[in-house]
C-alpha cells in the first residue's frame, strides 16, 4: 500500500474513514487466515470454492 493507492481510493469515493474501515476488515481477514492455515482449519465442506456456480 502506498499513498498513489490512497489517492486512487479517494479518486474512486472513499474518504479517510472508509479507506480506514477497508484496512481494519482486510487486515483483521489476512490475520485470521493465516491463524486458521497455522493450526491446520480445513474449509467446511458445504461452502463452495469462489466462482463456482451453484446447483
Amino acid at each position: 500500500m502506498t499513498a498513489a493507492d490512497v489517492r486512487a481510493l479517494r479518486r474512486a469515493g472513499l474518504d479517510d474513514v472508509a479507506i480506514h474501515d477497508a484496512t481494519q476488515v482486510v487486515a483483521y481477514f489476512n490475520y485470521i487466515n493465516r491463524v486458521a492455515d497455522a493450526l491446520g482449519v480445513e474449509p467446511e465442506d458445504f461452502i463452495q470454492p469462489w466462482g463456482a456456480l451453484s446447483t
